[in-house]
């Protein structure tokens, strides 16, 4: 795994969340690898914390389904196979895309900077090569724009769909460059939402999701 980002760098919650979301990251973006078993105490080590946090961060996450406990070892990252990854961003489709188009004519326009500057945190990560702060601030940007739509299941259900997505291309995709380049078009979308262009932003959302089972996931879709 590559160096962690400082713990210190994401959104301020309780410590607890924070250790979450950089875990979570680091799972989705493939820096800790399905099938491997992790103990706490390395993984404190690795975020600078005490191993407490880890610990309780940890059971958030089998509880997410998205590690489990190998009894007086640590906890074992899931493995998400080609069939489900299909499944994931075909629900994914189905809701992201529509919801963001719909929400586009209705975002206040004194919350488009703030929008602007996450988007360009997932640039920022992309650019310094911290596929754990980039994978976190799209997180945030997208639930973000997803929120405006009301509907804090929705919402909830998305970020499920996300933590279970295997983002295991974005390696090769940092090291050839490729990554910065596509990280930009968070701040296109924001360009397409602050001109109102909702159908220009669902189409955006199509595109930016299938590439999370193509490109990003650094695999072609399983035969259906």
């Amino acid at each position: 795994m590559s160096p962690a980002p400082s713990i210190t760098t994401l959104p301020k919650t309780s410590l607890r969340e924070r250790v979450s979301q950089a875990l979570r990251a680091a799972i989705v973006s493939g820096e800790m690898e399905p099938g491997v078993v992790y103990s706490a105490p390395s993984l404190a080590s690795r975020f600078g914390v005490s191993a407490t946090p880890v610990r309780e961060a940890m059971l958030d996450l089998v509880r997410e389904g998205t590690v489990t406990i190998v009894p007086n070892k640590g906890f074992r990252v899931s493995e998400v196979d080609d069939a489900s990854l299909d499944q994931l961003t075909q629900i994914r489709q189905l809701l992201e895309p529509p919801v963001v188009g719909r929400v586009t004519p209705h975002v206040p326009a004194e919350d488009l900077p703030e929008l602007r500057a996450m988007a360009q945190r997932i640039v920022d990560g992309a650019t310094a090569g911290d596929l754990v702060a980039y994978t976190e601030a799209d997180r945030e940007f997208h639930l973000r724009l997803l929120s405006y739509d009301g509907n804090p299941r929705l919402v909830d259900l998305v970020a499920e769909l996300r933590g279970q997505t295997r983002l295991l291309g974005l390696t090769g995709m940092l090291a050839s460059g490729v990554l910065a380049e596509n990280a930009r078009e968070h701040l296109v979308l924001v360009d397409l939402v602050e001109a109102r262009d909702a159908a220009g932003a669902e189409a955006l959302m199509h595109a930016h999701v299938a590439r999370t089972r193509t490109t990003w996931a650094g695999r072609t879709p399983a035969d259906r």
